[in-house]
């Protein structure tokens, strides 16, 4: 099944589990192959039906409000990303001896001779902005590039499209690569590890594992992050090419192999001749949007990767001053009676929000959600110097309620009980009364949205248009 050739799909018969993004463009791209393709989803719905209806016309196969039946016949089945394991369809698929892989894998089979290199990140956090940057400084240096994966166009789209490439850089989630087994990168970065999505993996150990095989196969470079020796253990583990190095970033002053800051430059001693002694500049920190700890490691990660496809100092540098972060990453809002008001609605677990409220001091922290099993004591105690109060919204704001009381329980708390939609404006008007001239409200939540709002960006726009209110309010009492 290694061919992109269609004599190695035709006829195939294979199920398309989710009518999502990514599994419709898996049954497009299938069925424009040759193969049968019977796409199955436990919905039923008008925008299902939709869906199913301009599928039916391409001559593919859709059946609704049954997820859990293997269709007779089939020998490959390719999920969506967030179909668990343990679902019942792959059950069936594995006692009738039929293998279960992604889009990802899909894409990487169906690559053309001379296709595109793969660039390739995953993390716990970080890993859309870092593809972005690294897409940025390719573009920088004259490639052709696209950030794909996880982001943006489905790969399967990009790799069967008229575009050319020169090099990809792709975003990967722990559930694509799960179900990614030939996936062989050019060099992949894994940016963090921390406590995520383990309803899905079943444990750490195998959360943590399906990260690591971004690594298997390298040719050139796995970038590592020196803060987070799980991240260098996952190298150690890899079987890589022949001639592969190790790779690690680091906010300190790095070693020979290494990229880091020095006096506010972020500077390379992998990618240099006699890295035992010399060093190259890339950057400056001020380069960085935004220069928060947490982003510069990402940049650095990008770098990394930039350089182990030879990409030149110079690229680096414009590339990142070039970069434009999406909306509510650690975004700067307004700043209303001097009070700076910070949207990092993507922070929707522990870790990311530890790495946004190491960025600010003091902080007014807006926090809450569902908490996906998270615990929030270790957040908590890292954190608590730089909290001047807390506003708690959400589901399970008690969890986070709880933590504080143990281990800051002189900060200030304002428990918010209410859903509603002026519940967002609620929170900033009590962050505000909290805060003082210099101090950061930020909504850096910890947690997922779907308590309260569709997504994370629906969260955040709500945050946004709050501060926009407060802000209007104060500019008319001034009048």
């Amino acid at each position: 099944m290694g061919s992109r050739q269609v004599t190695s799909w035709q006829d195939k018969n294979i199920t398309v589990a989710g009518l999502g993004v990514s599994g419709i463009s898996a049954a497009r791209a299938l069925a424009g192959l040759g193969a049968v393709v019977t796409v199955v989803d436990g919905g039923d719905g008008e925008g299902h039906r939709a869906r199913a209806a301009e599928l039916g016309e391409l001559g593919i196969s859709v059946r609704l409000a049954d997820a859990e039946t293997l269709p007779d016949g089939t020998e490959l089945v390719v999920t969506s990303p967030g179909w668990k394991p343990d679902s019942p369809l792959f059950a069936a698929a594995a006692a009738a001896g039929v293998d279960v892989v992604g889009d990802v894998e899909i894409a990487w089979l169906l690559r053309g001779e001379n296709a595109a290199p793969w660039l390739a990140i995953t993390g716990t956090n970080g890993k859309t902005t870092t593809t972005q940057m690294l897409a940025s400084i390719l573009k920088a240096a004259g490639l052709r590039t696209a950030a794909v994966g996880n982001i943006g166009t489905p790969i399967i789209d990009v790799v069967l499209g008229e575009q050319r490439y020169d090099v990809l850089a792709v975003e990967l989630s722990s559930y694509q690569l799960h179900w990614a087994p030939s996936l062989r990168v050019h060099s992949g970065a894994v940016l963090n590890l921390a406590p995520d999505h383990l309803d899905w993996h079943g444990s750490m150990q195998a959360y943590a594992a399906d990260k690591g095989r971004i690594y298997e196969g390298n040719t050139v470079a796995c970038v590592y992050n020196v803060a987070d020796p799980a991240t260098e253990a996952l190298v150690v583990e890899a079987d890589v090419e022949e001639g592969c190095r190790a790779i690690g970033f680091t906010l300190g002053a790095p070693g020979p192999s290494m990229l880091g800051v020095v006096d506010g430059i972020l500077v390379d001693r992998a990618f240099v001749e006699n890295r035992q002694k010399n060093a190259q500049e890339l950057a400056e920190v001020k380069d960085v949007n935004p220069p928060a700890p947490h982003n510069i490691a990402n940049a650095l990660a990008a770098a990394a990767l930039a350089r182990a496809f030879g990409v030149e100092p110079r690229a680096v540098r414009d590339g990142l001053r070039n970069f434009r972060p999406d909306a509510h990453r650690v975004a700067h809002v307004d700043e209303v009676g001097g009070v700076a008001y910070v949207d990092d609605s993507k922070a929707t677990n522990t870790h990311a929000a530890e790495a946004s409220l190491a960025a600010f001091e003091p902080v007014v922290w807006i926090a809450g959600g569902l908490a996906k099993g998270a615990t929030f004591d270790e957040l908590v105690q890292k954190s608590a110097k730089r909290l001047r109060g807390v506003v708690l919204i959400g589901a399970d704001r008690a969890l986070i309620a709880e933590a504080l009381a143990r281990h800051a329980p002189e900060v200030p708390v304002v428990d918010l009980d209410r859903t509603d939609t002026g519940a967002m404006l609620a929170a900033v008007r009590e962050a505000a009364a909290l805060a003082e001239p210099g101090d950061t409200v930020l909504l850096a939540p910890a947690c997922a949205s779907m308590d309260m709002f569709a997504n994370y960006n629906k969260r955040g726009d709500a945050f946004a248009d709050a501060v926009r209110e407060l802000a209007a309010e104060s500019a008319a009492d001034t009048v």
